[in-house]
């Protein structure tokens, strides 16, 4: 018979943890949006709605504006970008290449492949900000708070043009 997991309603991170795995997460989605600015311009290129290859050129240069602010979180702490691996959330813009790619002969579905794997990768983020977000608040640093509500409410504004671009592919 297995052993349990004795279970507590108390949650005792510390600051010393809290910092370690708030920067370590931060590491990967700053990773992840390195990938986004490599590979974005190659994948709206391949975009067939006019619309939707602004809104993926818009996308980069709000990420290179997150990433601005991502360094001054680094910064503000006082530690270093670690370089993490991102191999999940760059797999997911990988795998947005081979649905693209499966469409190439019908730019409609094309464009929706786009359109589906950027709402992901953007709800990704949305998340992985809150989360930070939380985090910021338990560590009691303001600054970098509003900085990751900044980057919040870019992706969140982001993601909500996909949406409506998506939905104007999808009633038309």
């Amino acid at each position: 018979m297995e052993k349990q997991l004795e279970r507590s309603r108390i949650i005792h991170l510390g600051d010393a943890r809290l910092l370690k795995f708030f920067t370590d997460n931060l590491d990967r989605i700053y990773c992840a949006k390195q990938h986004m600015i490599a590979r974005f311009p190659e994948i709206a290129n391949q975009a067939h709605f006019k619309d939707l290859n602004l809104a993926i050129m818009e996308t980069v240069g709000d990420v290179k504006k997150q990433i601005i602010r991502m360094d001054e979180i680094y910064a503000r702490l006082g530690v270093q970008n670690l370089e993490a691996s991102c191999s999940g959330l760059a797999g997911m813009i990988e795998e947005a290449f081979i649905a693209i790619s499966e469409q190439k002969d019908d730019t409609a579905l094309r464009d929706m492949s786009i359109l589906f794997y950027l709402q992901n990768m953007e709800s990704v983020e949305v998340a992985s900000f809150q989360v930070l977000q939380m985090m910021a608040v338990k560590m009691k640093n303001p600054e970098v708070l509003q900085l990751l509500k900044e980057n919040l409410d870019e992706a969140k504004d982001d993601r909500m043009l996909l949406l409506l671009i998506t939905a104007k592919y999808v009633t038309s």
